[in-house]
């Protein structure tokens, strides 16, 4: 890459001089240790269900370069390209998670798959990357353009959004959702009144959820009482945690 010119004007040369490197090499760090994370602890669990020892090792390779396919694809985008990209794919997950809750399955009291044949979808997991980046746009432009109603047309998505997800039910990720959008609302000039607001609205919405959703008291219950459900995965974590110690013990250990 260190042979691409400044004045090259090829597509390769622009997008290698215009990329956020470090962002692009922090990525491929992650990937790169997600992929030999699961090379070295999906092995007994394929095993366990009956599965070829690198079943989900070999998914997680797969996707993983179709993930870095599409990344270094939409990195080639203007501007403007990954705002009309983002708004098409937050309308698209929209229209797809109302179709979730009229046809979608209900796994363990919640309603988020669409079944296409052998392939599963969650359009909800599209919905986050796409409001991120289309609630950012409008908050820049409400501060760009006196007048523009960019913070209520951001908060009017968000609204949206979440009233999706929680008919679904999924409070997990109506909270992520919710905690990115008030962030940027922060970050776009939101008074610190209505920051400790929304807060606190965050607080209450939690215990609430508590409350009102069985499966998400039950998550919460295992997670401080393992012993009392079927904690296989918090199990794991804390044995990971009593045996590794500080320094870890390594891949497959």
């Amino acid at each position: 890459m260190s042979t691409l010119a400044r004045t090259d004007n090829s597509i390769l040369a622009r997008w290698w001089w215009t990329v956020d490197r470090w962002n692009l090499a922090a990525v491929a760090v992650l990937a790169m240790t997600g992929a030999v994370l699961a090379l070295a602890a999906s092995p007994p669990v394929a095993l366990r269900l009956g599965l070829d020892t690198y079943y989900f090792a070999g998914r997680q390779v797969l996707y993983l370069g179709l993930g870095l396919f599409i990344l270094v694809c939409t990195s080639l985008l203007s501007p403007k390209g990954v705002r009309r990209l983002a708004m098409a794919v937050l309308a698209g997950s929209m229209v797809l998670m109302v179709a979730v809750l009229a046809v979608g399955p209900e796994i363990k009291g919640a309603t988020r798959w669409l079944s296409f044949g052998a392939m599963s979808l969650q359009p909800s997991e599209f919905v986050k990357p796409a409001l991120a980046v289309t609630a950012a746009w409008f908050f820049a432009q409400a501060r760009l353009q006196e007048g523009y109603p960019g913070n209520l047309v951001a908060t009017g998505l968000f609204l949206m959004v979440a009233a999706l997800l929680l008919m679904q039910p999924d409070v997990g990720m109506t909270m992520v959702v919710a905690a990115v959008w008030a962030v940027q609302f922060f970050l776009a000039g939101l008074p610190i009144v209505m920051v400790m607001g929304i807060g606190l609205a965050f607080l209450m919405a939690s215990v609430g959820a508590y409350f009102t959703f069985g499966h998400v008291r039950a998550r919460v219950d295992r997670f401080f009482d393992p012993s009392a459900g079927e904690g296989y995965q918090i199990m794991r974590s804390l044995d990971a945690f009593h045996n590794g110690g500080l320094t870890g013990r390594g891949p497959g250990e």
